[in-house]
């Protein structure tokens, strides 16, 4: 065989692992799709997350270097339920060259009447759908099904990266049912600075009373101050509970009021920084806090 033929073959060898290693790029627009794209697509993905740990999600907007990134993504993942309001601009900056997926959407949502801001009185749904062990392995088996319409040829891969993580999460749901128990039913009272709880009420049995509504923004008029002082006195409640990314200044106003202690901060919109950079960390810090507050 000609040298020019077989320099031409060793060529191509050499060039075939470098195109099938090619990466799968990922935008997400929530650091809980974060982390899952990276467990599942393991070292198959290129993930862009582009809401970072401690930043407010229903504050965040996208800004051109975001846009551009995800105008090359392949897929694009979004928390959904009307959390992020730039939907619009995503799908404008990605055109149909990518499949883009909106997570909460594919399951069931709580319901619940906005209180406060501009949706005031209507029925809205809660988008912190994360707060539900159940709802992420919906979100998994979501993200597995989705990488492996890209690339079907890694199918066992993302099968067995999500099997894994699946089992983590159950391993979490197991430890977390141990450490509620501890608290008995007629003290799993959540005070929460706004309404991101609710999920995580259903799924172990806790009442929450929210000072803000349910985004962020939502301010609370004086007359719902008045409320939740008058439920924490007359519930005998414990604790209040502010969140990591926002101290509201009402707080100091009702444990003033109320004599109830500060019992710790929680995750509400997402991942934190240091132990609380992984879901784990952060389900298993709020479920400490709130168990060592309220006990």
């Amino acid at each position: 065989m000609p040298i020019k033929v077989l320099l031409f073959l060793a060529i191509l060898a050499m060039a075939r692992p470098v195109i099938g290693a090619e990466k799968i790029r990922v935008s997400s627009f929530s650091t809980v799709l974060t982390e899952i794209a990276e467990q599942v697509g393991g070292d198959r993905v290129q993930v862009t997350g582009h809401v970072k740990p401690g930043v407010d999600p229903h504050e965040f907007e996208p800004k051109p270097a975001d846009l551009k990134t995800v105008s090359e993504a392949q897929l694009i993942l979004v928390s959904a339920k009307h959390l992020e309001s730039y939907v619009g601009k995503l799908k404008e900056a990605t055109g149909t060259s990518a499949s883009f997926v909106q997570v909460g959407d594919r399951f069931t949502s709580l319901k619940m009447k906005a209180e406060d801001g501009k949706q005031a009185g209507d029925v809205v749904e809660d988008p912190h759908w994360w707060h539900s062990i159940a709802n992420m392995e919906k979100a998994v088996k979501v993200v597995r099904d989705e990488l492996t319409k890209i690339s079907p040829a890694d199918e066992k891969t993302f099968a067995g990266n999500a099997s894994a993580y699946l089992g983590k999460l159950d391993a979490l749901q197991k430890w977390v049912k141990l450490e509620v128990a501890k608290l008995p039913r007629d003290q799993r009272k959540l005070v929460t600075s706004h309404d991101a709880f609710q999920y995580f009420a259903k799924e172990n049995g806790f009442t929450i009373y929210a000072i803000e509504g349910i985004s962020s923004e939502d301010q609370p008029s004086s007359k719902k101050v008045a409320d939740i002082i008058s439920v924490i006195k007359t519930q005998g409640v414990k604790a209040i509970f502010p969140e990591s990314i926002e101290n509201p200044k009402v707080l100091t106003e009702i444990t003033r009021e109320t004599g109830a202690k500060v019992g710790g901060e929680l995750y509400a919109d997402g991942l934190g920084e240091g132990a609380a950079a992984t879901y784990e960390g952060m389900y298993k810090s709020n479920v400490s806090t709130i168990v060592n507050a309220l006990k």
